[in-house]
């Protein structure tokens, strides 16, 4: 079996001391696995799609389960919290702010966190964790893992009600179209609307009951502080997970609003034919009587004959309008 020779610069995207006299320096990539060895807090952020990921967490985190490595360089992740000793192995997803994908398709951040150490890892860039790194250089950000957690979700949960609150301005915005006057891009808007909102569901199922699970289950170092930040974070998941499923059945009022119109609309066209085509049913037969090309035809000699079978034409249309509105079709 060939051996995995670590490359850190380039598996490394961030690391900072968190804690001590060189609290927010930057490390550097040798210097992240003797910071993590010691008993200074550091935060070291890896590309999980690093093909040495595993085997750099191997030979600096050597105490760690195999199970808990499988799941931070997983290629496939569901957001879980899972306390595991004196640590946590945290999974979690994040807006996806990379351009020209779709903001829905969460991004996935794993992390293993204690009070001695941080390693996070990503697929693609998390926006959070670019948060945190600048807060750290401008000489703010956390000063242990508590609040590096705590940050960390507020940040995740910011970018998650920014851009809730889009598409529910877009699903108002689309309510209000609907009742003054509907098109054919409105049907593709509502479709869109409704499957931002269920896959948006779909992610955030999971980290809301992951987040009740560190409520329940939590090691000591997280205090009562941190945790009461965590139920505010919570609670505003719980939020755009309820309005998630409100927005689905306000979409099925608007596809319903908006296929009534449509119906109306082609209802009246139809009528608008079926009135053409009473009017003219006569004149057609009329018009093909006249033009059989047989002896004895009347008026057939007639210079003003023609004259004569329009002004006869127009009359029977007379009479069918003043039949039509008699009866109110019209």
């Amino acid at each position: 079996m060939q051996n995995l020779v670590p490359r850190p610069a380039d598996l490394i995207e961030t690391g900072f001391v968190l804690d001590g006299p060189n609290a927010g320096r930057r490390l550097t990539p040798t210097e992240a696995p003797e910071v993590l060895r010691s008993e200074t807090l550091g935060w070291v952020h890896l590309k999980a799609s690093h093909a040495d990921a595993p085997g750099w967490i191997v030979e600096n985190l050597s105490y760690l389960d195999p199970t808990i490595i499988d799941a931070l360089v997983a290629e496939e992740t569901r957001p879980r919290i899972t306390r595991i000793g004196d640590g946590l192995i945290v999974i979690l997803r994040g807006i996806n702010t990379i351009e020209g994908d779709d903001p829905e398709d969460m991004v996935s951040i794993r992390l293993w966190i204690d009070q001695q150490r941080i390693v996070s890892l990503s697929r693609r860039k998390v926006r959070a964790v670019d948060d945190i790194a600048h807060a750290l250089e401008l000489g703010g950000g956390p000063k242990d893992c508590a609040e590096f957690l705590s940050l960390l979700v507020e940040r995740l949960t910011y970018r998650i009600e920014s851009f809730w609150r889009g598409i529910e301005e877009e699903a108002d915005q689309l309510e209000e179209d609907v009742l003054e006057e509907t098109h054919d891009a409105m049907r593709q808007q509502l479709v869109e609307l409704r499957r931002r909102a269920i896959i948006l569901r779909r992610y955030l199922l999971p980290q809301r009951d992951a987040l009740k699970v560190l409520q329940t289950s939590h090691p000591d170092w997280l205090e009562a502080d941190d945790l009461r930040q965590m139920e505010e974070e919570l609670d505003a998941i719980e939020r755009v997970v309820e309005d998630a499923d409100a927005m689905r059945e306000r979409m099925a009022l608007v596809r319903d609003e908006l296929a009534g119109q449509l119906s109306d609309r082609l209802n009246r066209n139809m009528y608008m034919l079926s009135v053409l085509s009473a009017l003219f049913l006569p004149l057609g037969f009329l018009t093909g009587l006249f033009g059989i090309n047989v002896a004895g035809m009347p008026g057939a000699g007639e210079p003003m004959a023609f004259w004569m079978f329009c002004g006869g034409l127009a009359v029977v249309v007379g009479l069918q309008l003043l039949i039509l509105r008699r009866l109110r079709w019209i």
